[in-house]
């Protein structure tokens, strides 16, 4: 297939994929076409699959590219019980990747009557949590898969006897980390060069990964000062 070919067969489930993304996970090793004499990529249905598993580990898991490139490679070494490499073991694998944190496109559209049925919690509590500048709908008054999430953790969180004014710290602290990545990430975005945007989405996607691992460890940490 041509990379337009590929284009296409991915847009339905991924519809922010473009070439300048393809040619980005080239250069990055994760797939790699022949081409042809012309020079022209040559993408196969390995090919068209291994992007599949990347695009997904991304916007379903928030992988950085290294730890997805190293997923690969122990598939294609028939680790991890997925069998090896192949369009096969890529399609199971792909499978067992469990929905976490979108990154890219944001979902389809969640009325406020939906958001309260798929999370179980009622009218009042999601007031609360839009009150307290937890929660916003988009300009038509919609939701997104992103808040179905974070409606989820808030109920969890609420059943530990934590109200919702007191998951404020929670925002603010994400708040203050997403301007220290900003800081880091626009710069690149805004840089000239084919691939500029896609390196700054990679470079946000690996410092969020971190982010998260350190605040867990901190978390873990102070937790078990108190307890000791």
């Amino acid at each position: 297939m041509s990379i337009g070919a590929v284009l296409a067969r991915l847009r339905d489930d991924f519809p922010d994929i473009t070439i300048s993304k393809i040619r980005f996970l080239e250069s990055e090793g994760l797939v790699t076409p022949e081409r042809a004499p012309s020079g022209y990529r040559r993408f196969s249905e390995a090919d068209c699959e291994r992007l599949r598993f990347v695009l997904t580990a991304q916007r379903d898991r928030y992988l950085p590219l290294k730890v997805i490139k190293e997923q690969l490679d122990a598939i294609d070494k028939g680790e991890g019980g997925f069998g090896t490499g192949g369009t096969v073991a890529l399609s199971t694998a792909r499978g067992a990747v469990a929905p976490a944190t979108d990154f890219g496109s944001r979902g389809g559209r969640v009325s406020r009557e939906q958001l309260i049925e798929r999370t179980g919690v009622d009218s009042a509590f999601v007031t609360e949590l839009q009150r307290n500048g937890l929660l916003s709908a988009g300009p038509a008054g919609f939701f997104d898969e992103d808040a179905v999430r974070l409606v989820e953790a808030a109920a969890a969180l609420a059943s530990y006897g934590l109200e919702t004014r007191h998951l404020r710290a929670f925002k603010v602290s994400a708040d203050r980390e997403a301007g220290l990545v900003a800081q880091i990430a626009s710069p690149i975005a805004k840089g000239k060069g084919t691939g500029a945007r896609d390196r700054a989405e990679e470079l946000v996607r690996e410092i969020a990964a971190l982010s998260v691992t350190l605040h867990t460890q901190l978390v873990k940490a102070a937790v078990r000062d108190v307890l000791d």
